[in-house]
């Protein structure tokens, strides 16, 4: 099918939800429909078109975004199905970053669990219009009335189901349109491909009529034309609820719920219809921002015309290409051939290769244009979050944060002939992953690789010996501390001598303070030009950051502290950058030995569903694992156990979780805070991390 030309026929979307909510098989199931595949690929047995990754088709989850192109109604959709475990979490965020709507999929047993309401947040921060859809109608247990109400409760928005289901578990049979007033049927001959459309029966008649009411009086709320034919009790028209759908679900004032089962190939067809009525096309989202050479506020508006502007997202290395950047194209086009600027870098790239994805297939093209999500073949300097625009041009659009990674293990070659590309291949996965680091440790000169969980280093691993084929041995997976101090403490330092004919002079005093649990570090100048004239404050704020890369207590990064430039002096001739910033490191080292410095670990959060029996038993383990319990609440006949537990007790927790509850307990766990760790404790990880 040719490509829409307008603009407002193209959506860019991504499908979120929590870990086995059904994201995935939703995805193939619109694939399937919209004919970009011709055959239902399946989770359970490995065959689905977007997780392509020998991994994911291994353990049935998403890891890595997968992207496509589709076409539903002579409408352009650009789909990315994003990861739903908390270990890929900064897939969800880059993808996010980049799109203009997305479609929430809520599991109709489980409603809203704990990654639903992360990748709901990270959707808010960048104020994406969703959908959320209902999936797993035909489950024992599920409930599309609870799902709707948890929507609201826990994850603050105004949901407006524009369906209702007819039946549920075994019984679900289809769905009630409350626009049209139809019940739609899903031929399982079909494989849902023929819709059939019903008049309401008498018994769903009163039901149907409650939902309806519901809906325009939420609509109501917003759009005054509705609002009056809903006082004088006057017939509303579909196309008058489309309409007002469209504008307050890009306003983000209502969430359009829809409901369905994609493994049974139920309600997709709908979704896609909802996809084009109510979430934006790239006209319909503001102009983008950015910074313009001398930190000015910028602007580009999304039109072919205007000058290019891009957005790289994702960087992925590709066994046969060179690397593949993702990218968003917000204003502009860009050609095979073009040499454009990477104001960030500071350095020109040249387009050598377009292409539009398809999970991991790819279709070369000449060009790709303002609106639109493609891959550039490649580029040399370019990294994840980098703005790219038209030469001569210069703007910075927004990048992205990345959290800092919670655990690590050693790798080190199996043989020495083994070493570069093992240093080659782990700088490729760093390049892709930003939330995976590689670091030395100093002591010992071990490569440590951290990441976001056991599963993410799993997984890195994975790929390393059987993708990239390295070999390599591994140690055990170790907790990414961190040191902070506990109390209000002075240092000085004083650098001065003599080298060559020239001297070299610098002289500071500081005060380090505890600060707020994940402030990290700012600095405080409290001196006037007198003691410490301004030209040396970089040099002295960059002297004391590079020394927080090494705590006193076990060398691991220092963080959440403040630190004052309350004194120091200068020398007229001999007083140079690098005498000061040595001055200041000294000053920062002697003050935190003395400032009751504390060990930090990560706390995760955690959340447990297990059946009543067990609840006992369960509390019982995380009290022996230092957790705290923050609460529990019954969901039927399971209970629902809050906790937060420190990382270090959190190794081989699946294991013990199922031996405890005979195998019919689930939990999922996320990164909470970083924790002071209890002083007996403290000593015992430090004595065993130095080996004494």
């Amino acid at each position: 099918m040719a490509a829409p030309n307008d603009l407002s026929d193209v959506r860019n979307i991504g499908i979120m939800a929590h870990i086995d909510a059904g994201k995935t098989t939703t995805t193939e199931r619109i694939l399937y429909y919209t004919g970009r595949s011709y055959k239902m690929g399946e989770v359970h047995d490995g065959t689905a078109v977007m997780d392509w990754m020998e991994q994911e088709q291994e353990r049935g989850i998403t890891i890595t975004s997968a992207a496509t192109t589709c076409y539903w109604k002579e409408k352009k959709i650009n789909i990315i199905d994003t990861p739903g475990h908390v270990d890929f979490t900064v897939e969800v965020e880059r993808s996010l970053r980049v799109l203009d709507g997305a479609i929430a999929v809520f599991c109709a047993v489980g409603g809203v669990e704990p990654q639903s309401e992360t990748v709901w947040r990270q959707a808010d921060k960048y104020s994406i219009p969703r959908i959320a859809f209902v999936n797993k109608m035909d489950r024992a247990g599920a409930d599309f009335g609870r799902c709707v109400n948890m929507i609201a409760e826990r994850l603050g928005a105004n949901p407006v189901p524009i369906q209702i289901p007819v039946g549920k578990e075994a019984e679900f049979g289809g769905v009630i349109d409350l626009i049209e007033g139809k019940i739609l049927q899903f031929s399982e001959q079909s494989f849902g491909q023929e819709i059939e459309e019903l008049e309401i029966p008498a018994e769903y008649r009163e039901i149907f009529t409650a939902a309806r009411m519901i809906l325009l009086e939420k609509l109501a709320d917003f759009d005054e034309d509705i609002m009056e034919k809903y006082l004088e009790d006057t017939e509303v028209s579909a196309s008058e609820i489309y309409s007002a759908l469209r504008k307050v679900t890009i306003a983000l004032d209502i969430v359009p719920v829809m409901c369905g089962s994609a493994f049974k190939n139920k309600g997709i067809q709908p979704l896609l219809d909802g996809v084009i009525r109510y979430l934006p096309s790239p006209l319909d989202v503001k102009s983008i921002e950015g910074e313009g050479r001398d930190g000015e506020s910028t602007s580009r508006k999304t039109d072919p015309q205007e000058k290019f502007s891009g957005l790289v997202f994702k960087l992925m290395s590709d066994t046969f290409v060179e690397n593949l950047a993702f990218v968003r194209i917000y204003s502009g086009r860009v050609t095979v051939g073009d040499k454009v600027f990477n104001p960030g870098k500071k350095k020109q790239e040249k387009i050598v290769k377009l292409l539009k994805l398809h999970a991991n297939k790819r279709e070369e093209v000449g060009e790709i244009s303002a609106g639109d999500i493609g891959a550039i073949v490649g580029l040399k300097f370019t990294t994840t979050g980098d703005t790219l625009c038209a030469k001569g041009d210069y703007i910075v659009l927004e990048s992205m944060d990345f959290p800092d990674p919670v655990i690590g293990v050693a790798i080190e070659p199996k043989s020495k002939a083994e070493e570069k590309k093992l240093t080659e291949t782990l700088d490729k996965i760093a390049l892709e992953d930003p939330s995976f680091t590689i670091t030395t440790n100093a002591d010992t000169g071990q490569t440590i690789i951290s990441g976001m969980g056991e599963l993410h280093l799993e997984v890195i691993v994975d790929r390393l010996l059987n993708e990239f084929k390295v070999s390599a041995k591994v140690g055990t997976p170790q907790v990414a501390y961190k040191e902070t101090i506990g109390r209000l403490q002075r240092g000085e330092g004083k650098f001065d001598q003599l080298t060559g004919a020239k001297g070299q002079y610098g002289h500071v005093v500081i005060e380090i303070e505890p600060a707020d649990r994940g402030s990290g570090f700012e600095f405080r100048n409290c001196v006037d030009e007198k003691q410490v004239p301004g030209e040396f404050l970089a040099s002295i704020e960059k002297g004391i950051a590079d020394s927080l890369d090494s705590g006193p207590l076990i060398g691991y990064p220092l963080t959440d502290l403040v630190v004052s430039l309350v004194g120091g002096s200068y020398h007229e001739e001999d007083s140079t950058d690098m005498a000061f910033g040595i001055s200041a490191a000294m000053a920062i080292r002697r003050a935190s030995v003395e400032a009751k410095p504390e060990l930090l670990e990560p706390v995760m959060s955690l959340e447990v569903v297990t059946p009543d029996p067990y609840v006992g038993d369960v509390i019982s383990d995380l009290n022996s694992k230092r957790g705290k319990i923050i609460g529990v609440e019954a969901e039927g006949d399971l209970q629902v156990l809050k906790a937060q537990v420190p990382l270090a007790e959190m190794f081989g927790y699946s294991t013990s979780l199922r031996s405890s509850t005979q195998g019919r307990a689930t939990f999922t766990m996320q990164f909470f805070e970083y924790g002071v760790v209890p002083a007996s404790k403290a000593d015992i990880i430090i004595k065993k991390i130095r080996g004494i």
